[in-house]
């Protein structure tokens, strides 16, 4: 069983897809971490992120059971991981990474930002979470000053507003909804009512397969 999640930055996927790993027992992957600790041992190493032949190496070296959140959810390492995920060989390692992790029994959750449109195209279940620029940012920006941190809000909403357009214009893999994805618009869903809402979708699926 594979759920696949996809959806912009600070659109509630990844707290969905947690929430639903651990409702179901089954195995969870933030994809955007992999690319974080990919950009991340560059940057350990001292490389230029312009080194696509180094970033394509640590991807294929990356251990996927070995991601610090807390560690990768640094702002520094996210900008380096915008820039070396456009390279198409740190995409095809951590492609092939993330689908060999999509088959660990007795299932799989996967949230990003192209999972089931090239990841995991056959995947049974699709979501799609998305939100407003404004609300994200604006959840980004509560997140920031929660911790202590002094944030201004028009600069995350720019920064929101730079991540999507990079990442839907992007020639390889670009965002976008795939055909047979539920769309789940969280600007003014709660995340417990996105759960329900896949939770009917993925008990459907697991009773038709029972």
């Amino acid at each position: 069983m594979i759920i696949a999640i996809d959806g912009p930055a600070a659109a509630g996927k990844g707290t969905l897809s947690r929430l639903i790993a651990g409702q179901y027992g089954f195995h969870h992957l933030d994809t955007g971490l992999t690319y974080r600790a990919t950009a991340k041992a560059l940057l350990d190493a001292g490389l230029p992120l312009d080194d696509a032949a180094a970033a394509a190496r640590m991807a294929a070296e990356l251990d996927l059971a070995n991601l610090d959140r807390t560690v990768l959810s640094r702002h520094d390492v996210g900008e380096a991981a915008s820039k070396i995920a456009v390279m198409p060989a740190v995409r095809r390692a951590l492609v092939e990474a993330q689908r060999t992790f999509s088959r660990k029994m007795p299932g799989t959750v996967l949230d990003g930002r192209d999972i089931g449109t090239v990841v995991c195209p056959d995947a049974p279940v699709k979501f799609y979470v998305t939100a407003s620029p404004e609300v994200r940012a604006r959840r980004r920006y509560d997140e920031v000053v929660a911790n202590g941190v002094t944030a201004d809000y028009a600069e995350i909403f720019e920064d929101v507003k730079r991540r999507d357009e990079r990442d839907m214009r992007r020639a390889d893999s670009p965002l976008k909804p795939a055909e047979d994805a539920l769309l789940l618009d969280t600007s003014e869903m709660s995340i417990e009512a996105a759960f329900q809402a896949a939770k009917t979708i993925i008990d459907a699926e697991l009773s038709r397969n029972a």
